[in-house]
């Protein structure tokens, strides 16, 4: 690393659990970030700030004033920029020193198809179920791991699916392909400090994943009552029968 990586990161590189090398694993790492609201945003930054070398931020919305009471990566000056736009605008401001890619378009099988073999790591932090599938999907397909991050009212969850591993269960043994929810922040509201702590744990996830220590939450599913602030944790299995992992895929 360089003098001035060194100081910048030097209070990771000073935890044993990290040090150098695990920061140089960092810096030599592509995430992918799909969706720039709630989760999303401080996922970004705090990944921007810890030195993942390379950011690929997916979002095809444009900021709106009623995103910015929780959307923490955009501000009243950028409403109507693209949101993908925006929040590299602020991971620069953070860290100019990594590479911060955009794509500023619905993603499909065919987009996914050709970013997620370039990922280290993707984190899903989008609201609806088609586009959470298909990501899944293409990180099976690729062996990519997948940090998994969702809110809504006052309650959130976060896991880490490893589905290429023979015995991980992946998104889809959790949700099957008939899941169905009209929920959405826009109906229903969120409390916004929800969707930050969140999107904070699927940071501090991530990085335990690129950088390799800790225990990750995979195979296990991570539940937050924010009315209480209680955290629950449930135990995941893979489902033999899965379309994706198992037998019926």
């Amino acid at each position: 690393m360089t003098p001035s990586q060194q100081d910048r990161y030097s209070r990771h590189t000073n935890l044993a659990e990290i040090g150098e090398e695990g920061q140089r694993k960092l810096l030599n790492s592509t995430a992918l970030i799909v969706g720039l609201g709630g989760l999303g945003s401080p996922a970004a930054m705090y990944l921007a700030a810890a030195g993942v070398g390379r950011l690929i931020l997916a979002d095809f919305d444009v900021v709106e004033l009623s995103n910015l009471q929780r959307q923490i990566a955009h501000n009243s000056s950028r409403i109507g920029e693209l949101k993908s736009q925006s929040a590299r605008t602020t991971c620069n401001a953070i860290n100019p020193d990594i590479q911060i890619d955009t794509v500023d378009e619905v993603l499909d099988a065919d987009s996914l198809e050709k970013l997620v073999p370039q990922c280290s790591v993707v984190l899903e932090g989008s609201d609806n179920f088609p586009t959470r599938f298909a990501v899944n999907e293409a990180c099976v397909k690729h062996a990519v791991p997948l940090v998994s991050g969702a809110a809504i009212r006052f309650d959130g969850q976060v896991s880490v699916f490893a589905g290429h591993k023979p015995d991980a269960p992946c998104y889809r043994c959790l949700y099957s392909s008939t899941s169905d929810s009209a929920d959405t922040c826009a109906l229903t509201g969120v409390l916004s400090p929800i969707v930050g702590l969140i999107g904070t744990v699927q940071a501090a996830e991530t990085i335990k994943v690129l950088a390799g220590f800790g225990r990750t939450l995979e195979g296990r599913l991570l539940l937050l009552d924010g009315l209480s602030m209680e955290w629950r944790e449930i135990q995941l299995r893979k489902n033999p029968k899965c379309p994706v992992c198992g037998s019926g895929g």
